[in-house]
């Protein structure tokens, strides 16, 4: 194998085997050098890799850095932002960016089965974990009576808890759509990072238990920090 690779793996078992700490800054490319005996030019490539990788990031002027290691989001069960992180023993939050009333256009009356031009709960937040921004959430919400979430507090508290104790709106499924996509300059503003960086695109269509869609929303998911994951069977025949 090339130097550059067996180094970059080299590293990348140091960071899995906990040697190499979430946050510790790396030898610098020179003491690489020496420590392996390998160019500068192969240093360089192995970490450029791991960077373009997630494992790694970079901070101008104080060298690189172990990045915190990406959130596993299973896609076989219907769960919120709030519930997923309170699971991981992290403390959800939220910053209402907007939210209000609007007619449903084309694409949002489609996945809510509705009439176009029907008035809609939408709500757009952006999604923190221990602080850290970690996703931004468009969401278009309708059943009758929706125009009473306004007066909710949706910075603290969950929208699916909320549809399903207080508006006995039971949430049993969901169709989830999973594309690659980069952030454009008010999505990496909000989500700290840099304008083109990946992003993790979704689009979840979401069903009660008398099959009538309720929620549609869309969100935009840090590529750095996110993998989605999903067990696959095969059928024999």
């Amino acid at each position: 194998m090339p130097l550059y690779y067996q180094l970059k793996e080299l590293i990348r078992d140091k960071i899995r085997s906990g040697e190499w700490a979430e946050g510790m800054r790396l030898p610098s490319e020179r003491e690489l050098c020496e420590q392996y005996g390998v160019s500068r030019m192969t240093v360089r490539q192995s970490i450029t890799d791991l960077v373009h990788e997630g494992l790694l990031y970079r901070e101008q002027g104080r060298g690189t850095f172990v990045r915190r290691a990406r959130i596993n989001q299973q896609l076989d069960r219907l769960t919120s932002f709030t519930e997923d992180m309170l699971n991981r023993g992290q403390t959800p939050n939220a910053r209402v960016l907007s939210a209000g009333m609007c007619e449903a256009d084309s694409m949002v009356a489609e996945r809510l089965q509705l009439p176009p031009g029907q008035e809609v709960f939408r709500l757009y937040r952006l999604r923190t974990s221990d602080g850290e921004p970690l996703a931004l959430e468009l969401t278009h919400i309708y059943f009758p009576g929706c125009e009473r979430l306004l007066e909710e507090d949706l910075e603290h508290n969950s929208l699916y808890v909320l549809l399903e104790t207080k508006y006995g709106i039971a949430l049993v499924e969901a169709l989830q759509e999973v594309e690659a996509g980069l952030a454009g300059k008010e999505e990496a503003n909000l989500l700290r990072i840099s304008p083109g960086s990946p992003v993790l695109l979704t689009r979840r269509t979401t069903y009660t238990d008398h099959g009538h869609p309720v929620e549609y929303a869309v969100s935009t998911y840090r590529g750095d920090r996110y993998t989605f994951c999903t067990r696959l069977t095969r059928e024999w025949r």
